[in-house]
């Protein structure tokens, strides 16, 4: 039976309906479609640029810490927040030592399964069906989807290549921030790949504590600025009044799959996310956690060892890129390119999901298409640097011979 003729397809909430495919989704259906019949037309094997899953590993103090763990009968019991507390505690140390700042472990801090699952689900803690919300464009597609699970409305404030990429504030009126219940940032950004200023992460703050609106940040890409230092909601001296941010063990520790973060945030933020993740979700295994701690306390330079390889491979890549006719803007982030689309592109008439499919169906090589981080991001492609350097010159050298093709 064809899925439109489902019996339970009326079933389906308009709220899911909304969220639509994904461009994670649609860009997976790809991959497995091209990988099934590639050998069998003697095209390339797949190579991967659309993830930021990076082929870097984790510090091995993290990884055996795990090992112990794993034995322990309770590691695999439900875990409560209160078995939290010394990942808690933990983080509290990093904080202080990380921002100077002294954070109340009990009261303050919160396990998440991936901070995806943080900034998903604070719009159903801190929202009410129809209240307004602010989001960057482009934004990170889970910033949107929890806006859309929680029947927010959206406003949109773009994020233009001109400026820098900084979020311009006095677009909106004052009655427009007024009408805000909610706004969420990200610096350094995904997926402009933008490290972003203090400056700015200060001055939200501020209009979010003149209008009485809530605060999150989005931060997992925190040490991971190749130029300058990364803003951080928990420098700002208002953080408390207005705000939460949210880290990850995914970037800067290779933590992906292990699906390990947390949120540092005003009492009344924390108290609402957690009731809500009271309903939801346990935490994570005791052995995870143990990962976790180690990371942060016995090698929190591991993000710092990471930094000289994206520097290598955005440069790299960017040469690659550069001398097959595609300019870069070289970014100020580890991890990602934010790439217009080349000019045999416009030229075709392609925009970026259009270009995204070509390209892999032609080379093998899978980028993102921008159009997936809202309307801000049609005519770019995001592309991660999570393989070697000598894999991306060749991944760069597959586009460049099918650009001249164009």
């Amino acid at each position: 039976m064809p899925i439109s003729e489902a019996p339970f397809s009326g079933l389906i909430s308009e709220r899911v309906r909304g969220l639509g495919s994904g461009v994670f989704a649609r860009n997976d259906q790809r991959k497995q479609a091209y990988s099934a019949t590639a050998a069998g037309r003697g095209l390339p094997p797949l190579l991967d640029l659309s993830l930021g899953s990076t082929d870097l590993q984790p510090p091995a103090v993290a990884m055996e810490a795990i090992g112990r763990q794993l034995g322990q009968p309770q590691s695999a019991a439900y875990c409560l927040h209160g078995a939290t507390r010394p990942f808690r505690e933990a983080v509290a140390a990093w904080a202080q030592r990380r921002f100077g700042v002294a954070v109340d472990a009990e009261r303050e801090v919160l396990l998440l399964v991936g901070s995806q699952e943080g900034t998903a689900h604070l719009p159903l803690a801190v929202l009410n069906p129809g209240d307004r919300a602010l989001l960057l464009d482009p934004y990170y597609p889970s910033h949107r989807g929890g806006l859309q699970l929680a029947s927010a409305q959206p406003q949109l404030l773009p994020l233009e290549a001109v400026n820098g990429f900084a979020p311009a504030f006095d677009r909106l009126s004052a009655s427009q921030w007024d009408a805000l219940k909610l706004m969420v940032l990200g610096f350094p950004h995904n997926p402009t790949a933008t490290t972003g200023q203090q400056a700015w992460v200060d001055a939200a703050a501020e209009r979010a504590v003149r209008h009485g609106l809530v605060f999150a940040h989005d931060n997992p890409y925190v040490d991971l600025a190749l130029d300058g230092e990364a803003p951080a909601l928990l420098r700002s001296p208002r953080w408390r009044q207005c705000g939460i941010e949210f880290f990850s063990f995914s970037k800067g520790w290779c933590l992906g799959g292990y699906r390990l973060a947390f949120a540092i945030g005003a009492e009344p933020l924390i108290t609402a996310l957690r009731q809500l993740k009271g309903v939801v979700d346990f935490n994570q295994s005791l052995a995870l956690q143990a990962g976790a701690i180690a990371a942060l306390e016995q090698a929190p330079d591991w993000p710092e060892r990471l930094r000289p390889i994206y520097r290598e491979r955005r440069d790299r890549m960017a040469a690659a890129l550069a001398a097959a006719g595609w300019p870069v803007r070289l970014p100020s982030m580890a991890l990602y390119l934010w790439l217009e689309l080349p000019p045999a592109a416009r030229a075709a008439g392609l925009d970026a999901e259009g270009f995204c499919a070509r390209l892999l169906e032609a080379t093998g090589v899978c980028l993102t298409p921008g159009n997936g981080f809202g309307p801000g991001g049609e005519g770019h492609v995001r592309l991660a640097l999570v393989h070697p350097s000598e894999t991306l010159e060749r991944a760069g050298q597959r586009m460049g011979q099918w650009l001249a093709q164009l």
